[in-house]
């Protein structure tokens, strides 16, 4: 008999990846489907960062680097991250994981004790409690309300800060909501954190990704006691179109970098070394690229919102970061679909959309928001405009 470890049977699995998983399966088959599902952008990754990693593979670049990323990278993120943000920013303060979801178990692990709590505003990415579990911590959640684009207030937080609170985590603009705190508003829950002797960690992985003229801000911007109580977590993986090349970056304060490092030498090491050269020339020659995939996703972002807004009961925020749409669809809980099926929560209902209409979704219940799904408009107009019309005609098709 196999016996695995509590760890790895009470960790929850992603909605995101099942979904996913499901959806290029049923392609594989032949079926007619159509998938907003993936939260990773449908452009290519630009030519030139391309050619900055084979021109180092072809030259050598195959062997190990520090475990924290290669000088040359950290130099980069450091020079790019002070230049945006008005703030000196060291390499001893960088260190560059296997993606942003390695930066955050990372900063789980080196910062939290057995019992210590985060604060995670809801809806959230799905891993950000898994990883705590991990991590020994425990999770207490400030319910976002839609009539607020998701945001928690400066109250809400006041009232859940406890005794074993550890740290505030904030993720703007947000997955699954697409919606973005003003500078002001994150600031002043940056200000109340610090104030009551926490830290904030801030997931910026879609800072470069702003729609309608909404404006943000790195807490690495913010005063210095904010701002040397801060753990900023950013990457390469959606602005630049670099999913699969799994380089995340964390900025912080040089002893959480160096405690960081020596958890990452016991774990991974350095990531991809040939990777590892092309930090520079993406951080460095590629803003215009950036760009025009961001003008690209803003308008496919107001065609998705437009659409969903215009079928009856349906309520969805505006995006105005990230590349989300997070539709509230309860009002079409507890009716039947074709096959005679009672729809009772987003999942059953995104289950029975996929099956009946051939369109994926992602059901709200990992992100802790179970009257809503989440639809990525990372992918092109006319599957935006098909797939909607879809779950137009599926949701006024149920009884």
């Amino acid at each position: 008999m196999i016996t695995l470890s509590d760890r790895a049977t009470q960790l929850q699995p992603s909605p995101t990846l099942a979904v996913t998983a499901l959806f290029k399966q049923m392609l594989r088959e032949g079926r007619d489907v159509i998938g907003f599902g993936a939260g990773e952008p449908d452009f290519d990754t630009p030519d030139g960062i391309k050619e900055a990693a084979i021109s180092a593979l072809r030259a050598g670049k195959t062997k190990y680097e520090p475990a924290a990323g290669s000088v040359d990278a950290r130099n980069a993120v450091a020079k790019n991250y002070s230049q945006r943000y008005g703030c000196e920013i060291k390499p001893e303060n960088i260190l560059i994981s296997c993606g942003g979801k390695h930066s955050l178990y990372l900063i789980f692990q080196a910062m939290f004790n057995p019992g210590d709590e985060l604060l995670l505003p809801a809806p959230y990415w799905v891993s950000y409690p898994e990883q705590v579990k991990l991590a020994g911590g425990t999770t207490r959640v400030i319910r976002g309300r839609v009539e607020n684009e998701f945001k928690i207030t400066p109250d809400q937080l006041r009232e859940a800060i406890g005794p074993k609170s550890r740290a505030l985590l904030l993720n703007s603009p947000g997955n699954p909501t697409g919606t973005t705190y003003s500078p002001e508003e994150l600031e002043e829950l940056a200000e109340i954190a610090v104030a009551a002797g926490l830290f904030v960690i801030s997931d910026e992985i879609y800072d470069r990704l702003l729609y309608h003229g909404q404006k943000t801000k790195s807490l690495l911007s913010c005063r210095e006691e904010i701002r040397k109580n801060s753990i900023v977590v950013n990457g390469l993986s959606k602005a630049f179109a670099m999913t699969g090349w799994r380089v995340g970056f964390t900025v912080a304060e040089a002893p959480i970098i160096s405690a960081m490092g020596s958890l990452q030498g016991q774990m991974t090491s350095n990531i991809c070394s040939f990777v590892l050269a092309a930090v520079s020339d993406t951080l460095t020659n590629h803003d215009e690229d950036v760009e025009k995939m961001r003008v690209q996703f803003e308008k496919r972002g107001s065609l998705m919102h437009q659409l969903l807004s215009e079928i009856p009961e349906v309520r969805c925020p505006k995006p105005t970061g990230a590349f989300y749409a997070f539709p509230d669809i309860s009002a079409y809980f507890g009716r039947t679909d074709s096959r005679g099926k009672t729809l009772n929560s987003a999942g059953e209902l995104a289950e029975s959309l996929l099956e009946n209409a051939g369109v994926a979704v992602v059901p709200g219940e990992g992100f802790d928001a179970p009257d809503h799904v989440r639809l990525s408009f990372a992918t092109d107009p006319d599957s935006i405009t098909k797939g909607i019309g879809r779950i137009r005609e599926f949701l006024l098709s149920l009884t």
